[in-house]
């Protein structure tokens, strides 16, 4: 049978994650395979007519369709991304429709759900009969046990194409809000008190309600605001893989395009960051999605650490839990604090009106005191992977993350605290014990858990 691959690296054939597929072929020999190699050809995919159309023609033969793509900070490279919108922008749903489709990727498992929960929906939009994904750790194919479980998946894939297994949506169609949204009259701009707030965003004039809404936003701040379109900045091209910032956190566009520039002098000068922008199929927009990229010559360092960010979006994101759990990850991986999402899902502009005025407010009250809330799973986790990996596996190219890890105390083991292993051996002791360990476990033990809690609060009422 004919198998597509779409190849969502900017590295082509020498990423890595076309080495897993190189090995699937080498597997099923009987099969044809045929590599797309659409994010290092978006560029010839989005002005020649001709070799659009020969891509098309290749999907609608094929009789299943491989989504294979390196991990691209929570999703799929900016090119890739904009692929997608060029199906529906051009209406080519057809050729993917009833196509049996599942995705192979490669990371280091840093949120690799949300990309794959993308691409499963984008798959649901196009009615294709989905499969299952398979998630490979970057040096998975280095282990006899990994690559039985590669295998394993592909003959089950081959096998259910053949059986013409069905499949079930599990992301609904989208409902975009029928709100026309008319900013109100301007209330008295808030008192910036020397902040820094900047709008970062890529409204086009026929966005109206977005551009409405940071009309509201800018006038609730005044003059002390900055709006910056991404449609403004010299962005010569996506981010190349090339691994270039590892080193020194220096893009390999450092002199080429406008980009670093921007951010360095202006995002992360800022106190306040909100970000602008109208939801496309189930993200933002491509444009959106080359600025996370190319922000990844920061590399695994956070570079807003304490500032205040919040998102301004205009579209169906009460549908969409995967893109905001990607808002509320982002952000707590950059060690911020998410002030709000704000959308145009509301009953009408007075509404909406109140939630922008309620966003600047609470902007300036927490950037007044710097207040970050304590991180839950989404940033504690990150973080942990990226430490663990930096300390291993990447130490090597990523010599900066390296650096700064070690000079921030974010290599926290093992361990020194020995007051803590200390009781913990002789308490591991003594619960072998079998009447110590009834008495531990069906009495003391939550009484002591809470006790240390009683006496810092017991010591707070008698200050």
């Amino acid at each position: 049978m004919k198998i597509i691959v779409l190849n969502g690296s900017p590295k082509g054939e020498i990423s890595v994650t076309m080495q897993y597929v190189a090995y699937i072929q080498k597997e099923f020999p009987q099969h044809e395979f045929k590599i797309l190699h659409i994010t290092q050809q978006m560029n010839k995919l989005e002005s020649d007519n001709q070799f659009w159309n020969k891509t098309m023609e290749d999907i609608k033969s094929a009789a299943g369709i491989v989504w294979a793509f390196p991990l691209y900070v929570f999703l799929v490279h900016g090119n890739y991304k904009r692929f997608i919108e060029l199906i529906f922008e051009r209406e080519a749903q057809a050729n993917f429709l009833g196509k049996h489709t599942a995705i192979v990727t490669t990371s280091i498992h840093f949120y690799d759900h949300t990309a794959h929960n993308y691409i499963q929906g984008i798959c649901d939009d196009l009615h294709m009969m989905f499969y299952a994904t398979f998630s490979a750790e970057m040096q998975d194919l280095f282990k006899e046990k990994e690559r039985v479980k590669l295998v394993q998946f592909s003959q089950h894939f081959f096998a259910g194409i053949n059986r013409n297994i069905p499949a079930s949506q599990v992301f609904p169609p989208l409902i975009p809000p029928n709100l026309d949204y008319s900013p109100g009259s301007n209330s008295v701009p808030l008192n910036v008190c020397g902040q820094k707030v900047v709008v970062l965003t890529d409204a086009e004039p026929q966005q109206t309600n977005l551009k409405g809404m940071i009309e509201k936003i800018t006038a609730s701040f005044g003059s002390r605001i900055e709006v910056v379109n991404l449609h403004d900045i010299d962005i010569k091209g996506g981010c190349l893989g090339c691994i270039r910032c590892g080193y020194d956190n220096t893009c390999i566009y450092q002199d080429k395009d406008g980009f670093s520039a921007v951010y360095n002098d202006k995002l992360k000068n800022a106190d306040i960051l909100i970000f602008a922008g109208t939801i496309k199929d189930r993200y933002l927009s491509s444009l959106w999605k080359t600025f996370f990229d190319r922000a990844f010559f920061n590399t695994h360092k956070p570079s807003f650490a304490g500032k205040q960010i919040a998102f301004l979006v205009s579209g169906p994101l009460k549908q969409l839990a995967n893109l905001r759990q990607i808002f509320e990850a982002y952000t707590e991986w950059q060690q911020a604090n998410l002030v709000g999402i704000v959308t145009d899902e509301a009953e009408d502009s007075e509404q909406l009106d109140a939630r922008i005025t309620e966003l600047a407010l609470r902007s300036m009250d927490y950037a007044s005191c710097r207040y970050v809330k304590p991180p839950t799973f989404l940033g504690v986790g990150a973080i942990k992977v990226f430490r663990d990996e930096i300390w291993g596996a990447l130490r090597f190219p990523f010599i900066a993350d390296h650096q700064y890890y070690k000079s921030n105390g974010l290599y926290d083991f093992p361990h020194h605290d020995y007051a803590t292993r200390l009781r913990n051996g002789i308490l591991g002791w003594l619960v072998k014990v079998p009447a110590i360990r009834k008495k531990i476990y069906s009495s003391v033990l939550i009484h002591k858990m809470v006790e240390p809690y009683r006496k810092l609060l017991d010591h707070t009422r008698n200050k």
